[in-house]
């Protein structure tokens, strides 16, 4: 994964401070997402999520609590809900089909 961050951010030759932060970055988006699918690891099909979340946060880097910037003429705005929002209905439709598959073969006494 730090690879196709680092190329989706155009960095080619990386600091061995940058390669740390990223691979941190990463590691806490897997952990987070992982607890949000109840898994131990995060699943390959959806590993694109931990790419662009990991993105997403590496951009945002010192300006975590802002909600917008103003600087000379020049604004930004920043989404300051959860990082996964965007990808809520691909978590809930892989959730569900990991749902759906668990029940075949399975009775229920009532």
């Amino acid at each position: 994964m730090l690879e196709q961050v680092l190329i989706l951010l155009g960095i080619s030759d990386p600091t061995e401070e940058v390669t740390s932060l990223l691979e941190t970055i990463i590691s806490m988006t897997e952990q987070r997402l992982q607890l949000r699918l109840g898994v131990s690891s995060v699943p390959a099909e959806l590993e694109y999520i931990v790419v662009e979340v990991s993105i997403v946060r590496f951009n945002r880097i010192g300006s975590e609590r802002l909600s917008s910037h103003n600087v000379e003429g020049e604004s930004m705005t920043w989404n300051s809900e959860d990082d996964f929002k965007p990808y809520l209905a691909e978590i809930n439709a892989w959730t569900a089909q990991q749902e759906d598959s668990s029940y075949v073969g399975r009775l229920k006494f009532i």
